[in-house]
């Protein structure tokens, strides 16, 4: 094994102590940090155009990825495997009055050990086996890994029969610019070195899947993500009248009861199991006080997919939506009927169906109705809706989305479905090509021979559970689910792009060794130091030189 407990600890703390919060500052400045330190070494010296800062490309912020290329002398060969991590981390508000020490983990450790915490906390607080700290394990005990295990190899490159790439990358944590950008960089250097590019490892934290689970996680592959959104319109009327019409915010109500938590939605694959939607927003669309009910309500939902696609997801919406509407309509009709037995009111008809259609449909439509002078409308409103810099790319499409219905003849109470952020490919490592099983035997080789090493048993399990930028090193999904996910995304081209063209082009199989440990993104954020500063660096390391073997 690698003596590099003690290296990749002092790297780890390093990193942690410059602040590198998500869409900050801090992101230039740990990417700045990280070239220096790679540029110290002998071999980015005499090799400097294998080391490069690299700004992200259609990004209001000015941050940087760090791209580093170590050429082995073991073997001439193309075979390359990448080292991703990401430099960016989530805010520290959370840390309260200690706030100025979230980036400190020995203060912190100190003044936290004065507080009432939970006795798990406290244990961990007292021994010598937990580091804590904003981005120790999310993800920079994971990134020091990676940084170690090249600063190695470019010191030992008589050991590696290939190649390694390393991309430090930002804004993880909210719009993927950093690795999105960083393809560009690894298809230019695939041409520039003629390299081969066989498999990428992760290396973003892993916690214990239920309480008292003392197992170690690696993954192959990972888990999707979308967002689904409907921008739903009800009929407005006065609340003194509140029968002559139907509030927006009661459908959206019935959407998010039908939608989130249904297990109906889990998308089992390989004998697991994604977690159910849940919504993450739920907003009538009324920018002021009045007694009208609301024109129009905006709702969205977190979706994770293990094999379904971004159109299989939509399909399965469009089906729930058509049941929320029918129940909402149903439980209104109910309430009107007992509402006109109460008071003497002659009951009337509700005049509504269901009516539910995608951001595609409904734009179908319009084009065939209206033609060439909604698509020049349209066109200007997005580009003038650019301008207001408080909108997110959700908010964005939402805002799309109802000028869009303002168009449409029929304005019937309605629920349009669409995708209003980025789509986080899922990725499946089960062997169906020859890169990926020699991927899997590799893994399963490195944890065979280390496992000896460590109490706990290490497993692999078929899925990443969370999100991060494995996602955008292969692309499981075929064109037809890809343009799902373009064509209802009212934003497209304009406040959001993805060419996944260059996720598709690079294409390789991904799997995760990451840091353990508790409590990621919140006060007690903390990695378990052996496994963390020890295990990783070694089963990467294991894995890197086992693949490159199998290709000699």
């Amino acid at each position: 094994m690698l003596t590099c407990h003690q290296e990749v600890m002092k790297l780890t703390k390093q990193l942690v102590q410059t602040l590198s919060v998500v869409n900050t500052t801090g992101e230039k400045k740990i990417a700045l940090q990280i070239k220096e330190l790679l540029a110290r070494l002998s071999y980015f010296q005499e090799n400097p155009s294998h080391l490069v800062l690299q700004r992200t490309e259609a990004d209001e912020q000015e941050r940087y990825n760090v791209l580093a290329l170590v050429k082995g002398r073991k073997k001439q060969s193309k075979k390359t495997v990448i080292l991703l991590g990401h430099l960016d981390t989530v805010g520290i508000d959370d840390f309260h009055h200690l706030r100025e020490l979230a980036c400190h983990p020995d203060s912190l450790m100190t003044e936290l050990k004065k507080e009432a915490s939970p006795p798990l906390i406290q244990e961990h607080l007292n021994s010598d086996a937990w580091l804590f700290g904003r981005g120790v394990l999310d993800m920079k005990a994971g990134l020091a890994s990676h940084l170690y295990l090249i600063q190695y190899f470019s010191e030992h490159p008589e050991e590696l029969e290939g190649n390694l790439v390393l991309i430090a990358e930002c804004d993880e944590e909210d719009g993927s610019h950093g690795i999105l950008t960083a393809l560009k960089g690894l298809r230019q250097w695939k041409k520039e070195h003629h390299l081969d590019y066989v498999a990428a490892i992760n290396a973003d934290f892993v916690s214990p899947r239920s309480e008292n689970d003392p197992k170690r996680y690696i993954y192959k592959g990972t888990v999707g993500k979308l967002l689904p959104s409907f921008y739903i319109t009800g009929a407005e009327t006065h609340v003194g009248s509140c029968f002559e019409g139907i509030d927006p915010n009661f459908l959206a109500a019935e959407l998010t009861k039908q939608i989130s938590y249904n297990p109906e939605l889990c998308n089992e694959a390989y004998g697991e199991t994604t977690v159910p939607p849940v919504a993450l927003k739920q907003t009538d669309l009324k920018p002021t006080y009045t007694v009208q009910t609301a024109l129009a309500a905006y709702v969205y939902y977190n979706f994770f997919i293990h094999s379904w696609s971004p159109k299989d997801v939509l399909e399965k919406l469009s089906h729930q939506a058509e049941l929320a509407f029918s129940h909402a309509l149903e439980a209104y009709k109910s309430r009107y009927q007992s509402y006109c037995q109460l008071s003497g009111e002659t009951y009337r008809e509700i005049p509504w169906k269901p009516n539910v259609m995608t951001y595609e449909e409904m734009e179908r439509s319009l084009i065939a109705e209206h033609g060439e002078k909604y698509l020049v409308h349209m066109t200007h409103f997005k580009n003038e809706l650019l301008n207001d810099t408080s909108l997110d790319t959700r908010m964005f499409a939402a805002r799309v989305v109802e000028e869009a219905f303002q168009w449409m003849p029929d304005k019937r109470p309605t629920m349009i479905l669409f995708y209003s952020s980025l789509y986080s490919p899922r990725i499946e490592v089960v062997g169906q090509t020859e890169q990926e099983q020699k991927l899997i035997d590799s893994l399963d080789e490195a944890v065979a021979a280390l496992q000896p090493e460590y109490p706990h048993p290490i497993v692999i399990r078929n899925y990443f559970p969370y999100i991060s930028d494995m996602s955008f090193v292969s692309l499981s999904d075929d064109e037809e689910g890809i343009h799902a996910v373009i064509a209802n995304n009212p934003g497209w081209g304009t406040k959001h792009y993805v060419e996944y063209q260059d996720v598709r082009e690079l294409n390789v199989p991904v799997i995760n060794i990451g840091p353990y440990g508790h409590d990621a993104h919140k006060k007690y954020e903390r990695a378990e130091i052996k496994y963390s500063f020890e295990m990783v660096p070694n089963l990467t390391y294991q894995v890197i030189k086992n693949l490159l073997q199998k290709y000699s």
